[in-house]
């Protein structure tokens, strides 16, 4: 008699029972389920799960594709293990790199090359195609990790080795595609045919790979001209190769060797310097044309607040006055913000400001008068007043923080030559190793949950939840104008997960198995694993990570 388990699948609305030991790609067939795109992965129990995945227990399983977050970055990921065997076979002798992302496209770099030409990434993308066509299996498998160690010896891989003898785990997962093995956090596909979209265009010294949007899953998104931004990567990446911490293992490493002190009086130092510098070119500007406002804005939980403050300290050092103002303090009554196409509040819409009192009240500002600025409390949903009205003087610099700060149309009534735009966020540049980096969204949402869990009493599941919503408003009204800075600021640490560890564990741990954030709390909590631990007595009250863990110097 075969043995049976009961599975609730939420794609087909149906109930069925399989045997057991039957994996996810068999479940789908035997369900007759067809997508609109290939299915990539699948949540079980709201946890993820490769499609080679075996169910011997009664199980709630829903299938996804590329057009949800957790399928694209399967597809990010298995393509990028195709390049990997691709590097492997035509640069044998050389280490490929993927380094960061820049829209829906990943910047790759082989090493001891300076430049790809046209003709090379033809024969990378014909290499890779000839991959995709003969559909080869992606396999998992755990092994023993001195096993695992061994292998990476052979092949060079001294960044895996690095994490792996820093973890200290018995057994560790690697993946195989053909002759290549890879070290991956996360599901892959369960075959090179599943990934048939893509394109390689030169780019610096390496080159980009292009796949198809979530958003736009039938067509492939071209590599976005974002220079500005990916000087900042670059420049960054660059910078902590040579204070040698680029990976996650190198940095276990100095934790426990005792370098945490000297990582952290560098790093801050880093901001302070870049700071200083920006400091003196408003300076420079308010000699020069008369400049006065200066605007600045970032995605969620980059750090835009602390940047103001830090700023407007580095201004009084020149002898300027600066006044902060917050672009949160105009939203409008909450029974006034307008609403997102599911009828919840749009607190990202640019017209969830009040730009007719903002650009009124930054009129008089400039013109010297004496004005009432109102403060929004966010628990009554109200604008309530400050007692003591602004007046700028002749050394005033007004400083504006705020999601739309770079949008013009926050501000028409202030001429250009009187602005200056910063664009700060938190561009992650240390990578868990060669081919799998640390995604800056994902860095963003643990200061957010562990932010507000403390000073708004949301839990991690509700920031979760409501993170997609926020992504969705700053790809609408961040992004878009971010290369419109004068300057950007990149506010991430590399020692910072380390440190955002012991406050973002206990909160993932919370989320139970029945919300449908467990999946993405899981995932966080496997990533968390990889670091040490960093405390907080030597952050300087002054940091950045400051306005996340608490215990600032500033008032928020």
């Amino acid at each position: 008699m075969k043995n049976l388990v009961k599975i609730q699948c939420v794609n087909s609305g149906s109930t069925c029972e399989v045997e057991m030991g039957t994996s996810l790609v068999e479940l789908a067939e035997q369900l007759g389920l067809k997508g609109e795109r290939p299915y990539l992965a699948a949540y079980v129990n709201h946890k993820l799960k490769e499609l080679s995945y075996k169910v011997y227990t009664p199980a709630k399983v829903e299938f996804f594709d590329i057009t949800q977050l957790a399928g694209f970055r399967v597809y990010q990921r298995s393509l990028i293990f195709i390049m990997q065997a691709v590097v492997s076979k035509l640069y044998p002798s050389q280490k490929f790199h993927a380094r960061h992302a820049i829209g829906d496209s990943i910047y790759c770099e082989v090493e001891g090359k300076s430049e790809f030409s046209t003709k090379e990434c033809q024969a990378l993308y014909d290499e890779a195609c000839e991959i995709v066509r003969a559909n080869l299996p992606i396999t998992r498998e755990n092994l023993p990790t001195e096993e695992v160690v061994a292998e990476f010896e052979k092949r060079g891989f001294d960044d895996k080795i690095d994490l792996l003898q820093t973890r200290q785990r018995l057994y560790s997962a690697v993946q195989r595609l053909g002759d290549e093995v890879g070290y991956f956090f996360g599901a892959l596909a369960p075959s090179t045919g599943y990934i048939d979209r893509f394109e390689i265009h030169p780019y610096f010294k390496g080159f980009y790979l292009s796949m198809p949007s979530r958003t736009a899953p039938d067509t492939i998104a071209p590599a976005p001209n974002l220079q500005k931004m990916f000087s900042i990567f670059d420049g960054y990446s660059e910078w902590v190769e040579i204070m040698g911490v680029p990976t996650v293992g190198k940095l276990n490493k100095r934790i426990e060797q005792g370098d945490t002190s000297e990582m952290i009086q560098i790093a801050e130092a880093l901001h302070e310097k870049r700071l200083s510098r920006i400091a003196d070119t408003i300076a420079e500007a308010n000699r020069e044309r008369g400049l006065r406002l200066v605007l600045i804005s970032g995605p969620s939980s980059s750090g835009k607040t602390t940047t103001s403050k830090r700023l407007g300290v580095q201004l009084r050092v020149l002898g300027l006055h600066p006044v902060l103002v917050s672009t949160d303090d105009y939203f409008v009554n909450r029974e006034d913000t307008p609403r997102d196409e599911n009828g919840d509040y749009d607190f990202e819409a640019l017209e969830a400001i009040d730009l007719a009192r903002l650009n009124e009240d930054l009129g008089r500002l400039m013109a010297g008068e004496s004005v009432e600025i109102p403060r929004f409390d966010f628990i009554s949903g109200t604008r309530k007043w400050h007692d003591n009205p602004l007046q700028l003087d002749d050394r005033s610099i007004l400083i504006m923080e705020g999601i739309h700060s770079l949008n013009p149309r926050l501000t028409p009534s202030i001429p250009d030559a009187a602005k200056f735009r910063i664009y700060a966020s938190c561009f992650t540049s240390v990578a868990m190793d060669n081919t799998s980096r640390i995604h800056t969204t994902d860095n963003r949402l643990l200061r957010r949950m562990i932010r507000d869990n403390a000073t708004r009493g949301t839990s991690a599941a509700d920031t979760i939840a409501r993170w997609p919503s926020v992504r969705r408003g700053e790809e609408r009204n961040i992004f878009p104008y971010q290369e419109e800075a004068d300057v950007m600021f990149n506010s991430s640490l590399f020692y910072e997960i380390a440190v955002l560890k012991p406050f973002a564990e206990p909160l993932l741990r919370a989320i139970p198995n029945t919300r449908p954030e467990y999946a993405t709390a899981q995932g966080m909590l496997k990533f968390l694993d990889n670091f040490h631990t960093i405390g907080t007595d030597e952050i300087p009250p002054t940091s950045v990570l400051r306005e996340f863990v608490g215990g600032s110097a500033f008032k928020y």
